[in-house]
């Protein structure tokens, strides 16, 4: 069985578990940490059947991966076919259990009032670092699906001569944003929970998540947060909070119907990944602490894992 992993570190720990059950259930499992690839390009290969599954799905931003591609001749479908007609999503291990948006620091909001991005666009000046006239907005890498939806926000907000998105290493271009809250100077990111990243940049005591008043096709619902963390009600950060899911090949699934029961029935609680995140970025990060830290989780939520585990062997008959 071969499986992948998202680039983004917040997914390890999910991947391990994934890849240790299913070993429990008598699979022979590749290392995912061995194919750790962006969304933009896992999907098309996992329609052509290059890895089964992974973990890492994350909808509605994963759907123009899935949905699209049909015109495009590079990806390697067969004509007038999407991703979606070889995979699908299987169980949702988190539940709306993934909130993505934009954080500003809380001192330069309350002096300035800002509460939306487009308090932002209309002041870009101290938010502005190269000097161009655009507040920087520490964005995502190309691959990732969030990328593309920012740069649909800044669109059809209007907001090109005003706004811009920061590609690069997203952990080094955020341990850049906490070096400027430290000195007191203004903060503009993109982020998403469960995230070691909102423990540093913390709605409600040093941030807050910013309203985007014009939000795009499938990204149009308002996040459940209180005035203490989101100034602007109800809280439209741009982005649907997210489903967090298993993706798997359909030939793959016909063929192992105890593996895809499995995927069904895995459920992560979104507070165990923020503390396991938390632990990464507090510097254990080697990929041997990232299966102690899936073989922990599995020893503590054993009971449900058995029951997983045993409808798994059922569904195979």
């Amino acid at each position: 069985m071969s499986m992948a992993r998202g680039n983004w570190s917040t997914g390890y720990m999910q991947a391990a578990i994934f890849r240790a059950l299913l070993q429990e259930l008598g699979y022979s499992v590749t290392d995912p940490a061995e194919a750790e690839i962006g969304p933009r390009d896992f999907y098309p290969a996992l329609a052509r059947g290059e890895y089964d599954l992974w973990a890492n799905g994350w909808f509605p931003n994963h759907d123009d991966f899935v949905y699209g591609y049909a015109e495009d001749p590079e990806v390697g479908l067969p004509e007038g076919t999407v991703v979606a007609d070889h995979a699908r999503r299987v169980g949702v291990q988190v539940p709306q259990g993934g909130l993505q948006g934009f954080l500003v620091d809380k001192r330069t909001a309350d002096e300035l009032g800002v509460t939306s991005m487009a308090d932002i666009a209309v002041n870009p000046t101290p938010w502005d670092g190269d000097g161009n006239g655009l507040a920087d907005i520490v964005g995502c890498p190309e691959d990732w699906g969030c990328h593309a939806v920012i740069d649909s926000i800044i669109e059809v907000n209007g907001w090109q001569d005003a706004l811009e998105q920061i590609v690069g290493d997203y952990d080094a271009l955020w341990d850049g944003q906490i070096a400027r809250l430290e000195l007191g100077e203004p903060v503009l990111a993109f982020t998403w929970a469960p995230s070691a990243y909102i423990v540093q940049l913390t709605p409600g005591q040093n941030a807050y998540w910013l309203a985007v008043p014009m939000t795009i096709p499938g990204q149009e619902a308002a996040a459940a947060l209180p005035t203490s963390q989101c100034p602007t009600q109800p809280c439209t950060t741009g982005f649907t909070p997210a489903d967090i899911s298993a993706v798997a090949n359909n030939e793959f699934l016909a063929a192992n119907p105890a593996a895809e029961e499995l995927l069904r029935q895995i459920t992560i609680d979104v507070l165990d990944i923020a503390l396991q995140n938390l632990r990464y970025r507090g510097g254990e990060d080697s990929e041997d602490a990232v299966a102690s830290h899936a073989a922990a989780w599995i020893v503590d939520n054993r009971e449900r894992v058995d029951g997983w585990l045993s409808a798994a062997r059922a569904a195979a008959g």
